[in-house]
């Protein structure tokens, strides 16, 4: 079973050495950092020396980090905020204005809900809070931090999902709806940034075991990558010259399932 998970979620482990020559004394602004992904990349930044810009709803979480971060000799921030909250929002962009440069941006705060759209008719809101979290708070940032990632030649990492790569599945028109946006609008920002140096890199992430996804009590009993591991490949992408991350089997099986779509509405219309 060990090996099958390892062929199927394949690692990417960075020597801290590496991390140090790349990160080191780097400003790096991290969304969703107080658990999860962005926590586990956090404390690998500490590692590796590098002054962050923490951001998430758990002040408790972020104040735990910042002193390790200190405490480690690196420069830290952190903000608790509701990136669904517009008016925090735009007080949290002022703030980093105040930033001189940054180096990388990873956004990985996310809202995940599984409804169907019969059972979301007095529920608009749940679109308006997974789009805020998702799509909204990303584009808010990163316009945001323009100057800033211009600057350093930055660049920016957001974490998608796989499923945006398959036919959409019912129940997830919310979430997939806000990831296709944030998507497109990565794809479209890294030609626009890319004169000026800027990158802007797409992670479509398979399944994490997270606070989030192992509410699902069918993803909690399935194989995924560790939060650890999924921040490693964050870290990978960031490094390298790739413009997004998938998984090889991803890249065989994604062309397939878009020729064999028919189908798979067809079955999506009918049994589920």
């Amino acid at each position: 079973m060990e090996i099958i998970k390892r062929i199927i979620y394949p690692q990417h482990n960075i020597s801290l050495k590496n991390l140090q020559k790349q990160f080191e004394g780097k400003w790096v602004v991290i969304t969703g950092a107080s658990r999860g992904i962005g926590y586990e990349l956090a404390k690998t930044l500490i590692l590796a020396k590098a002054n962050l810009f923490l951001i998430a709803r758990s002040e408790d979480a972020l104040k735990s980090l910042y002193f390790e971060a200190k405490n480690a000799g690196c420069d830290a921030i952190y903000e608790s905020v509701d990136l669904r909250d517009r008016d925090a929002l735009d007080q949290l962009c002022k703030e980093l204005k105040q930033l001189p440069s940054v180096d990388y941006l990873f956004v990985n705060a996310g809202k995940s809900i599984h409804r169907k759209l019969f059972d979301s008719i007095d529920r608009l809101h749940d679109f308006d809070r997974t789009m805020d979290t998702n799509y909204r708070s990303l584009v808010a940032l990163s316009l945001t931090l323009q100057p800033c990632l211009k600057t350093s030649k930055g660049k920016i990492i957001y974490t998608s999902s796989i499923s945006t790569l398959f036919p959409s599945a019912p129940g997830w028109s919310a979430y997939h709806a806000s990831k296709e946006a944030a998507n497109v609008w990565c794809k479209t920002a890294d030609a626009e940034y890319s004169t000026f140096g800027v990158r802007v890199k797409v992670a479509y992430m398979p399944l994490v075991h997270t606070a989030m996804s192992d509410v699902n009590v069918t993803y909690k009993n399935m194989p995924a990558y560790s939060a650890k591991e999924a921040a490693d490949i964050l870290l990978y992408l960031a490094i390298n010259r790739r413009h997004c991350y998938m998984p090889w089997w991803a890249r065989v099986s994604s062309p397939i399932a878009t020729l064999v779509s028919p189908l798979v509405r067809f079955v999506y219309r009918h049994f589920c």
